[in-house]
């Protein structure tokens, strides 16, 4: 975030107990048990054959790691059969089931397998700062959390081997169970799968659905008038459905009567067919039979439901799409979900069928006007688009706010009552806010592309969900170059400058915020020009280029100021302390702190207030002011736990835990440090957990325990290396050597200083240096 002083994460904390009296396991996460099976089918009858062919897979399954492909033409009922198996064998899987609709045969893009890996991580407890950005990495990281489960997962309308192989697991314990109209004759090759090819319903299973699902409504249906419905429908569970359905919904009318109007149907596509197509035209024919039967407004509905980016959707998006109110608009959705054209997945979620949403579109192409169906899909972006910006007015007031032309008349966004349920709906709508980002860039609707992007960054700020924020920043990006606007691009670069900063690729991150900057100046823009250098300011300190975040502090609060804004020049100042403190300067970081600390209780900004009496800890520390240190520290402690923020408590627990070791009280110190880093693991800030680990050492030598500080300072070493951390490295290497030094290993201690004496060489401010002296002088060597 803009304004803070490290990465702004939410996620919830790890619970149960972690030893310290050992050096710490290396991180493990994904403890929760994911239930992400969709529900159940309603009535689901027949296929009592296939359900013991699968069933006779997991008798097998403890073996070793299976993979089943349930393969058949479009609307045999793969997915149903899937999903009803799947409920009924679920406690066989202890370790929760995953589901991924991979989306193979939608009129969309396919579900990217990186997509898919990324939310899958979210549901095993992966905090978003943990999760990689790049497909090997993902599956990497996802095949380590699954190793040694057992878990069931359903992968839904794969088009592809190529979507599924970065989803499978790596070792015995999972099921896979894949939909696919086709064979995917390469997983069977390559990792064994077995096939099971679902052919359409036997005449008297057929019938048997069409009873359950009219039985309520219509007990005098004669059998031989059900086979001809069934054979109508070419048996086809899909189609099946759907005239039941209807006949349900008709329970006065003739079955015979219902017959003849599909028959008439059916013959309007007899020129059309061949005898490889007859079960895809039986669809066509029972869709188009149940539409026509549609009242107007709910067919327009459906129309333009086709048109939706994802096919997935709240009732507000449904009433956007044809400019009329929610109430109408859920009356409508009802007659749908009643007639089987649209499925309820929840309270107020819908979905199609993949052949129900392309039969949605031709009839859109075919009733409609182009021009009609353009202003629905314009419609329902500039929803999002006003929707996103009411949600960023709560979650983020005071980040950058985009232009927006007014909505059509009918049109009202989603209002927020509060923070919590503003970003509630982004985590709802997130698939449909980045598709609606792809979707405007493919209708070359820049200026729309461009400014839900910049709107999008208050969600994935504090989210992380990198595969999505690098994708839309760079559409927006682009679109904001072919648009001409120079203030969305430097939104964007700045954007893309805070993910590539959250996600550790510090050095693209540097290219970002230059980029906004030129051109943050080039307009002219003192207020885009302060913020810029504010990110950029945080950039440095985090790489520790001290004289330069200091710089960038000075200028961003030099600009605040004399644009007279309040909210941003004393959180400005209070990095600007921070700098400061780094480089020895403790009065001005004193006095900084110090102002930034009335202005913050003032206005009752709990969270500044904490970060800042964080950094006047520090300082006191420094100055040998032990008492003021610990209270410090202690307060800021207090605040973050009065605001619920794992963020807050974990770093500024660390801090706390330096005071207390510099108090005397390193058993209180090792209680601190413990509890940060266990808030850091599963915030997934590893730079962070690492110092907590490093405090814990330091903490453990103080009460004679060199054996198990050396433990911990070697795990602190391992990670800050890993992340390239050279100065962080240095200062655990150094702690490592004391340890080691105490625990009579004199040839690794010196081994230790001359390693971190060597990356010490690129620091030069004073702590840098006099470290540098403080080695030199153990080792016998010059600086």
């Amino acid at each position: 975030m803009s304004g803070s002083a490290g990465n702004v994460v939410q996620a919830r904390d790890i619970q149960g107990p972690v030893h310290i009296h050992a050096a710490p396991p290396p991180a493990r996460h994904g403890k929760a048990v994911p239930r992400q099976l969709p529900t159940d089918v309603r009535g689901f009858v027949n296929r009592s054959g296939e359900q013991r062919a699968m069933d006779h897979l997991l008798a097998e399954h403890p073996r070793g790691p299976q993979i089943l492909v349930l393969t058949g033409t479009a609307g045999v009922g793969k997915t149903s059969l899937a999903l009803h198996w799947a409920h009924a064998v679920r406690e066989h899987f202890p370790d929760g089931q995953l589901y991924a609709n991979l989306h193979g045969y939608d009129p969309q893009e396919p579900t990217a397998p990186a997509q898919v890996l990324e939310r899958f991580l979210r549901a095993l407890d992966v905090p978003a700062a943990a999760i990689p950005t790049d497909l090997e990495a993902l599956a990497t990281t996802y095949r380590s959390l699954v190793a040694g489960r057992r878990m069931l997962l359903v992968l839904d309308n794969a088009s592809r081997a190529a979507q599924v192989r970065p989803l499978l697991p790596g070792a015995a314990g999972c099921l896979v169970v894949v939909t696919s109209r086709h064979r995917l004759s390469g997983l069977g090759v390559r990792e064994g799968a077995r096939h099971l090819t679902l052919e359409v319903l036997a005449e008297h299973d057929a019938v048997e659905l069409l009873r359950a699902v009219t039985s309520d409504y219509r007990s005098e249906d004669d059998p031989a008038e059900l086979v001809q419905l069934a054979r109508l429908c070419a048996r086809l569970p899909l189609a099946l459905r759907i005239a039941a359905e209807r006949a349900a919904g008709r329970p006065r009318m003739l079955l015979n009567d219902l017959i003849h109007d599909l028959r008439d149907e059916s013959s309007l596509w007899d020129a059309l067919s061949s005898e490889d197509e007859e079960e895809s035209d039986a669809v066509r024919s029972v869709f188009a039979w149940s539409y026509r039967a549609l009242p107007a407004d709910a067919a327009r509905l459906f129309r333009m439901l086709g048109l939706h980016p994802t096919g997935e959707f709240s009732t507000a998006a449904a009433a956007a799409l044809v400019a009329t109110g929610a109430r109408p608009a859920r009356r409508l959705l009802d007659g749908l979900v009643a007639t089987h054209m649209v499925e309820q997945t929840a309270a107020d979620r819908f979905r199609f069928h993949d052949l129900l949403r392309a039969y949605a579109v031709d009839q859109a192409r075919g009733e409609q006007e182009p021009q009609e169906s353009e202003h629905a899909v314009r419609r329902i972006l500039a929803w999002y688009l006003h929707t996103a910006d009411a949600a960023q007015a709560r979650t983020a007031p005071h980040e950058p706010r985009v232009p927006l032309a007014p909505l059509e008349p009918g049109v009202e966004p989603t209002i927020f009552g509060d923070e919590a349920t503003a970003m509630q709906w982004f985590e709802t709508e997130r698939e449909n806010l980045a598709a609606a980002v792809r979707t405007a860039a493919a209708l070359g609707l820049d200026a729309h592309v461009h400014r839900l992007a910049v709107v999008l960054r208050a969600f994935y700020m504090v989210r992380n969900p990198f595969q999505d924020w690098f994708e839309t920043s760079q559409l927006g990006l682009d679109a904001a170059r072919r648009d001409g606007d120079r203030h969305a691009q430097a939104e964007l670069h700045e954007s893309l400058g805070m993910a590539y900063t959250q996600s550790g690729r510090l050095d693209r991150a540097v290219d970002q915020y230059r980029a906004a900057l030129l051109i943050r100046r080039e307009l002219d823009d003192p207020a885009g020009e302060a913020m810029t250098l504010n990110g950029l300011g945080l950039l440095w300190l985090r790489r520790r280029r001290l004289t330069d975040a200091r710089e960038a502090f000075e200028r961003a609060g030099a600009l605040f100021r004399e644009l007279g804004d309040t909210y941003w020049e004393p959180r400005t100042a209070v990095n600007l302390a921070d700098a400061e403190a780094a480089l020895g300067r403790l009065p001005e970081a004193e006095r900084l702190v110090r102002s930034g600390l009335e202005t913050f209780r003032e206005r009752a900004d709990h969270w500044a207030e904490g970060n800042a009496l964080r950094i006047l800890s520090l300082i006191q520390l420094e100055a040998g002011l032990v008492t003021e240190a610990l209270d410090s520290a202690q307060r800021a402690v207090d605040l973050a736990l009065d605001l619920d923020s794992a963020v807050a408590e974990g770093h500024w627990l660390t801090q706390l835990g330096h005071t207390q070791r510099a108090a005397g009280r390193s058993v209180d110190a090792l209680v601190s440090y413990h509890r940060a880093a266990v808030l850091q693991r599963g915030l997934g800030d590893r730079s962070r957990e690492a110092l907590a680990w490093d405090g814990a050492g330091r903490a453990y030598l103080d009460l004679g325990r060199a054996q198990e500080a050396s433990g911990f300072h070697r795990r602190a070493v391992a990670v800050h290396r890993d992340l390239g951390d050279r100065w962080q490295e240095a200062t655990a290497r150094c702690h490592l050597a004391a340890a080691l030094e105490s625990n009579e290993e004199p040839d690794a201690a010196r081994r230790h200083r001359r390693e971190a004496l060597a990356l010490l060489t690129e620091f030069t401010d004073p702590a840098a240096v006099r470290l540098r002296g403080r080695l030199a002088s153990a080792l016998g060597t010059d600086a």
